[in-house]
């Protein structure tokens, strides 16, 4: 039976983050990497003299030269099946990165990651030169014996290469979100969202953890993103749905155990409700494109 991959850190890796020049990885990594893969890290890539078509989640991403793509970890993605990739990849876990509590609110809150805030490439031009010095920094370091201060001393440059990123992507028109009450229920929705939908589905069950009103959630989502609890539920639901469906060779009972669902006659009528294909028809219409 096949499965997505998913990739750990490199275990022999005390601290977990590296720099890695993408060519040689294209060279060294073919197999993993031409095929859908998620990881428990971070993804900073910085695209040099390339233009590829990266895909993540059924998008295809098509890059420029001189291109930031951040992903976060647990996204399904795929590269190039050329493997023109040149340039270099930031990667690091939470548990690096989170040293404190203020530290794992800027990385959930941040602007780069996250799939609601939309745009995870952008264009970096000519500014290309202090991204590329700044992973020639973490990567020197990496180099020197390990001390007291090295941890604190990655995760700074690290921490300035993501508010360096965050000022240029605001200079290209960003919408910003006020990040209000309603921006802070938002985000301990969808972590708890993450965590829970194979087991929850209904809006109340996550009200009732989160310990706020319905009504009160549905404005916190209206409000920051035009989406309802509901929705945002069902689309966690079917996203994953369709990387099992797409990705892994499951049945499509097992699928509907997988994630949730008593039956899998209950399972087909939810997936045809919200996409108007029934899972085998969405599932050989994916395949028949690709031919």
């Amino acid at each position: 039976m096949q499965h997505i991959k998913k990739y750990q850190f490199k275990a022999e890796k005390k601290l977990q983050v590296e720099i890695v020049d993408l060519e040689n990885l294209c060279q060294t990594a073919k197999d993993f990497l031409l095929v859908p893969h998620r990881t428990n890290f971070y993804h900073i890539f910085l695209f040099e003299a390339c233009q590829i078509s990266h895909s993540v989640d059924f998008q295809s991403l098509d890059t420029q030269p001189n291109t930031l793509l951040f992903l976060s970890k647990d996204k399904v993605h795929q590269f190039d099946k050329n493997l023109a990739y040149k340039g270099k990849v930031l990667i690091f876990t939470a548990e690096f990165y989170c040293q404190s509590a203020h530290d794992k609110r800027f990385l959930e809150s941040s602007i780069l990651f996250h799939d609601f805030f939309e745009n995870l490439h952008f264009s970096i031009a000519e500014q290309m030169p202090v991204f590329t010095a700044i992973c020639r920094q973490i990567d020197e370091e990496l180099q020197q014996p390990t001390d007291d201060i090295q941890q604190a001393l990655l995760k700074n440059y690290v921490h300035h290469f993501l508010l360096l990123a965050e000022r240029h992507k605001r200079k290209q028109g960003f919408k910003e979100i006020q990040k209000d009450a309603n921006f802070e229920y938002l985000l301990l929705f969808k972590d708890l969202l993450e965590q829970n939908f194979v087991q929850l589905k209904k809006v109340s069950q996550y009200t009732e953890k989160l310990c706020i009103t319905e009504k009160r959630l549905h404005q916190a989502t209206h409000n920051v993103l035009g989406k309802t609890p509901k929705q945002m539920i069902d689309e966690r639901i079917l996203l994953e749905a369709k990387r099992l469906l797409i990705h892994e060779t499951h049945s499509i009972k097992e699928i509907a155990y997988e994630l949730g669902f008593d039956e899998p006659t209950n399972f087909i009528k939810y997936f045809k409700k919200h996409t108007q294909k029934t899972p085998i028809e969405f599932r050989n219409h994916y395949y028949n494109h690709l031919m």
